[in-house]
């Protein structure tokens, strides 16, 4: 068991390292193709901090654990909002300036809706991952949309494209995409299985083990740019950070059981954990929308997601 514990940790490292590569790879090229920063932040660097959590559930998918993919989608979104955003308010207040957020908002609302009704017939079905991979693709093309509409004052602009890697030799980049891209399956596939065996000797089941271990990792890359960004005072990139993920771990992360293993779900994911969820959805759109006039999410809010976030860890291994 110590063992397993120990390649888990080993193989999510890589895993992490390869989703960093992937990005840093593929911005720097596109960026080298003239491809506006805008774009690229907005897409590419976006879709990459949900680059682990799609390898894994397509993984999980394939070896029939569609409770575990599920999980990893539900479960890191429950993390980005309750744990990830809670830490970082906690270092540092986040002053929210961006409208593009504002927009973002009530799509991540629309989809956690979306998603909630797909699985409350505890199916999910082809035709709904289908569905959700379309919607996936239709984001992207509004990002695309939207990267060119924003306000050349938006703070979203400076703090995006200070993300983008520069003077980076073509070659170098395709070598980091290339690497990134043959890493991120391969240790997906053996975090899975060191996952798996561990929920095995642990008497958990297949959900659980996808809410928790293998959320809480697939997670560590937002709760790493969130605080480098915060830091920086980028408030602005690290709650969109947070809420680009969780509509990616929607569509795309989501969608993966329903193209490759559609079936039947757990009872729990469906009328426990996803609701828990939309719940946090509701909670960070309150906050972001501070009805005294300034949209700031303090210290003491982000203790109190933490707290929740601790406190859903407890109701699951209660």
């Amino acid at each position: 068991m110590v063992f397993e514990v120990v390649l888990f940790l080993v193989w999510l490292g890589v895993l992490s390292f390869a989703a960093d590569r992937f990005v840093y790879g593929a911005a720097a090229m596109a960026k080298n193709f003239g491809i506006s920063p805008m774009i690229i932040g907005l897409t590419i660097v976006a879709m990459g901090s949900s680059a682990p959590e799609i390898v894994v559930s397509a993984t999980a998918s394939f070896n029939g654990n569609i409770n575990t993919a599920i999980g990893n989608a539900i479960g890191s979104n429950i993390t980005n909002i309750a744990l990830v955003l809670g830490l970082t308010a906690m270092l540092k207040p986040l002053v929210i300036a961006s409208s593009a957020l504002k927009r973002e908002m009530p799509v991540l609302l629309f989809f956690s809706l979306l998603a909630t009704y797909m699985l409350s017939d505890l199916n999910l079905s082809r035709i709904e991952g289908v569905i959700l991979i379309v919607f996936f693709f239709a984001v992207i093309g509004a990002l695309i949309w939207m990267s060119f509409n924003l306000e050349s004052s938006d703070p979203l602009i400076a703090e995006t494209e200070s993300e983008i890697p520069s003077n980076v030799p073509t070659g170098k980049a395709l070598f980091w995409l290339v690497l990134g891209l043959i890493l991120l399956p391969l240790s997906a596939s053996f975090m899975v299985d060191s996952a798996v065996i561990i929920a095995k000797t642990l008497g958990l089941s297949d959900l659980v083990i996808g809410l928790t271990i293998i959320a809480i990792g697939t997670s560590l890359p937002e709760l790493a740019a969130s605080i480098a960004g915060v830091l920086k005072n980028e408030d602005d990139m690290a709650l969109g950070n947070i809420i680009g993920s969780n509509i990616f771990n929607i569509l795309a992360v989501m969608a993966m059981p329903g193209l490759i293993a559609p079936g039947a779900i757990d009872e729990l994911a469906a009328h426990r954990d996803i609701y828990i969820m939309l719940g946090l959805n509701v909670v960070l759109i309150l906050l972001s929308f501070n009805f005294r006039g300034v949209r700031r999410i303090n210290r003491y809010e982000g203790f109190a997601l933490v707290a929740c976030f601790v406190a859903y860890q407890i109701i699951l291994f209660g």
